[in-house]
């Protein structure tokens, strides 16, 4: 934010402060905020400016505004016509006719809504049939969250964004409804984001000064302003370092608010650790020192919690010396305290607190949670030895951990797809004599489904058995899953039969599973086999079941049939079922009919940006690239992103086409790292292909950019480029040469192993000797060690490109105690051994061997 806008928000506070001053000192009876705008009128009057500015046109807003707030009744003519006097001086006769305009159109507009008598059409109609219908409309238009809070959030947000928030008051007051603490909230929260959200330094204004408004009308209905009410206002100011409008908005807050004092502390400390003033904090810390009051502790928390979140290692270490963790009320400052301690790796602290904490009774499930906290906080710690010091700490403090504490561990475990160190824990846990819920066995489910360990379906399902679980629908359904995905259907259905023993009906989605694995092996039989057994046992079909037979279809005779079957069902089209529409009929070569689904009245608005994608996608794929791309261009002048499959296939089918601008483009549309990783060497596939140099350069930038802080990844990043290069027909060896030397210089990394091989590789393909030594040279220059596989690389490579003196000397230092390695130079020697022999001969060499036939002793 620019250090103008902090300065003009200062100003503007202190006069609306002023303001509000002088209207506590007028007497009831006489109109507050007539006065108030004759003062000011009064004020600016008297003002040698005469050019409007930014300031002052905000400012008039906001006064408007405040008389909104601080009026019960309509405001009188005499305060529209100081009000418009306002704006006449401030903003000029045109600026003024403008505002007076919108000001009579949004008036009427706010009478209309207000006016429309919704409740009493309600209480005319039949009770239980409206709300039956108002049940289903809901269901079709919205998708709320689970909680009430949220859902009340969502509506008063939407509320706020179409009327505006004093307008959003005015509405719950006219239905009958007081403004509460979650109306006042969701609309600050509202008035932040947007304040966020814009460049323009006069909307930021505006947004600020009704959030202040917010905050001055809670207090005056009597509401006590909680953290969750000014939090965000002063992480705004804490963010943006604006130290007078922070103060400003902490006076309001304290005002009879004295229990926020505490509170208020982590946020003041937060701003000074922002504007980096160490004054300032050394002040806050050696004044906490001296405090004595009762409330010391609640002060050392905050300051804490500040400290780690502004990274400030040396003052949190200096403060943990002088607390008493035991003194802390706050099981969740506790909690944060031990996080911090696990990411600093402050071991030392992290004991000497445990051992404090078991001396007191706060419980061994309480101690074994921040245990928990405290190992997994630790950075670049593998799980197993997060494991490992999560068992040791409870054995130092003799605590059994609590089976909520491995549940949690076993999540974290599944959080990061190490299943295998779950399924330990779990073992772990009924050995020790505890028991799972089975929302955590379907957890390890859908966690062995995401990290592709489908096989662990076995040993899962048979812990289940063991132990007596009683696994529910959801469970059988992703075991079912699983094990298709391991192509076991036999498997599969012998799970479906085991569903009578548990007293599980069988389920829509289970059968769906099944169909699903028999389209992607292409058994088209099968496929319908899964659907007449599902007939058989009276599971009916949804519209995922048709959208797999839609999308596998290869006829449009049989979209039809299904379509029709779909409609006597009486299931309803859905954005799966547009898109496989699409794919069938694509797939059956009816392009017309593919591009015409997004024109059916039913295409739901939601999905439509992705039933579009879809299309792209599928005329792409059956090379359509004409009116695929005529629709992507279509979405683009409608301001719509295409989807990032349908990126990375119009990206894989234009290259062929010679259009790299294009290429660029696409790719600039991906915003998610392994998309945009995917689409990039796919790009540099084309860029190798037409000999692209800079493009590679500049992608490979790219690429170390995005991967600056992941040292494993940026080894290997240049693989992929210099394996297409080797197997590259012809072989454009120097380009590969150009580009090492490029990552070396420009981008200032070392090549890989694994890449030094593929160049060796494309040197052996493009016959270039004088390459491939120089190539030999790279690794001792990279730091790395030649080892058996490089010499016999390298071996292979001089007996192809015929240097058998060269050779002979790499085959003195393979070592021939493996037989392996053995066994792969007798193939070089097979392959290459009739031209060392000829060679040999016409040299006429005193020893007369064959370099082949070293007499080596395998």
């Amino acid at each position: 934010m620019p250090a103008s806008k902090s300065k003009t928000l200062g100003a503007l506070f202190r006069s609306a402060s002023k303001l509000s001053k002088q209207w506590k000192s007028v007497s009831p009876s006489t109109s507050a905020e007539d006065i108030a705008l004759k003062q000011y009128v009064s004020s600016i009057k008297s003002s040698s400016s005469s050019q409007p500015n930014a300031s002052s046109k905000a400012l008039s807003e906001i006064a408007a505004e405040s008389l909104y707030f601080n009026s019960a009744a309509d405001s009188g003519e005499s305060s529209k016509l100081l009000s418009k006097e306002i704006s006449s001086i401030l903003l000029g006769d045109l600026d003024s006719h403008l505002i007076d305009s919108e000001a009579s159109s949004n008036g009427s507009c706010l009478e209309n809504v207000l006016d429309v008598p919704w409740l009493s059409n309600v209480e005319k109609c039949n009770t239980s049939l409206r709300r039956k219908e108002i049940a289903r409309e809901r269901k079709e238009k919205w998708t709320f969250k689970s909680t009430q809070i949220s859902r009340f959030q969502q509506l008063v947000k939407q509320c706020a964004c179409k009327l505006g928030t004093d307008t959003t008051i005015k509405v719950f007051g006219k239905l009958g409804r007081e403004t509460g603490l979650k109306e006042y909230n969701a609309l600050i929260r509202l008035c932040i984001e947007k304040a966020r959200e814009s460049n323009d330094e006069e909307v930021s204004l505006k947004q600020l000064s009704k959030a202040y408004q917010l905050l001055k009308s809670m207090k005056e209905q009597g509401f006590q302003v909680e953290e969750e009410s000014y939090g965000p206002i002063l992480m705004y100011f804490i963010d943006f370092g604006m130290v007078q409008e922070f103060d400003f908005y902490c006076e309001l807050i304290l005002d009879r608010n004295a229990d926020s004092l505490a509170r208020l502390a982590y946020y003041e400390l937060l701003l000074w650790t922002k504007v980096e003033n160490e004054d300032k904090i050394e002040e806050l810390l050696y004044h906490l020192s001296l405090y004595d009051g009762a409330d010391k502790s609640a002060f050392q928390e905050n300051y804490l919690l500040a400290l780690c979140e502004s990274d400030r290692v040396k003052d949190f270490v200096r403060l943990l010396q002088t607390i008493d963790i035991t003194n802390i009320s706050s099981t969740d400052c506790v909690t944060n305290i031990f996080k911090f301690l696990g990411e600093l790796r402050l071991e030392s602290f992290a004991k000497k607190f445990l051992q404090e904490l078991v001396t007191i009774d706060i419980g061994a499930k309480a101690i074994s949670k921040f245990i928990y906290h405290y190992t997994t906080s630790m950075p670049s710690l593998a799980v197993e030895d997060v494991i490992l010091e999560f068992k040791n700490l409870h054995a130092e403090l003799e605590l059994r951990p609590a089976s909520s504490q491995y549940q949690m561990l076993i999540t974290h475990c599944c959080e990061l797809l190490k299943v295998h160190a779950a399924l330990d824990m779990v073992d772990q846990m009924f050995e020790a004599g505890l028991t799972l819920p089975l929302e955590t066995y379907n957890s390890i489910l859908e966690a062995c489904d995401k990290s592709c360990e489908y096989n662990l379906v076995h040993r899962i399902y048979s812990m289940i058995l063991r132990h007596d679980i009683k696994p529910n629908s959801e469970t059988f359904r992703i075991m079912i899953n699983m094990t298709v995905r391991t192509k076991d259907f036999e498997g599969a259905y012998g799970m479906l039969k085991d569903l009578e023993k548990f007293n599980i009906k069988p389920t829509t989605g289970m059968y769906n599973a099944i169909m699903v694995g028999y389209f992607r092996e292409k058994d088209t039989s099968a496929a319908l086999e899964v659907l007449k057994q599902m007939e058989d046992a009276n599971v009916k079909s949804d519209a995922q079941t048709f959208s797999y037979l839609i999308g596998n279809c290869t006829s449009g005779d049989n979209i039809s049939k299904f379509l029709d079957e779909m409609k006597d069902s009486g299931v309803q089209h859905t954005k799966q079922v547009y898109m496989a529409l699409i794919n069938g009929y694509a797939a059956s070569g009816q392009f017309e009919k593919a591009k015409q689904v997004i024109y059916d009245r039913g295409v739901p608005v939601k999905g439509f940006n992705e039933i579009r994608s879809a299309l792209v996608s599928a005329l792409a794929s059956h090379g359509q690239m004409s009116d695929a791309l005529d629709i992507y261009e279509e979405m683009k002048e409608a301001q719509c992103k295409l989807e990032p499959k349908a990126v990375i296939c119009l990206i894989e089918n234009l290259q062929f086409e010679g259009n790299l601008c294009r290429l660029l483009h696409l790719l600039e549309q991906l915003n998610g790292l392994d998309q945009w990783v995917d689409a990039s060497y796919r790009v540099i596939s084309y860029c190798i292909r037409k000999n692209h140099f800079r493009s590679i350069v500049d992608l490979l930038k790219k690429l170390v950019d995005a991967y600056k802080y992941d040292e494993v990844a940026k080894e290997v990043l240049f693989d992929e480029v210099f394996c297409q290069i080797a197997e590259k027909d012809p072989i454009n060896l120097q380009l590969g040469l150009d580009l090492l030397q490029a990552i070396k210089k420009e981008i200032g990394l070392l090549p890989s192993r694994q890449s030094l091989d593929f160049l060796l590789s494309a040197c052996v393909n493009a016959k270039d000797l004088q390459a491939c030594n120089m190539i030999w040279k790279e690794y001792k220059i990279a730091g790395l060690p030649y080892n058996i596989l490089s010499y016999v690389r390298m071996y292979r490579a001089l007996l192809a490109l015929g240097d058998y003196k060269s050779a002979a000397n790499i085959l003195n230092k393979i070592p021939r105690d493996d037989i392996h390695v053995c066994s792969v130079v007798q193939a070089c020697q097979a392959a290459y051994g009739m031209s060392a022999s000829t060679k040999g001969k016409k040299k006429k060499k005193k020893t007369g061997k064959d370099v082949r036939c070293e007499k080596w002793s395998w």
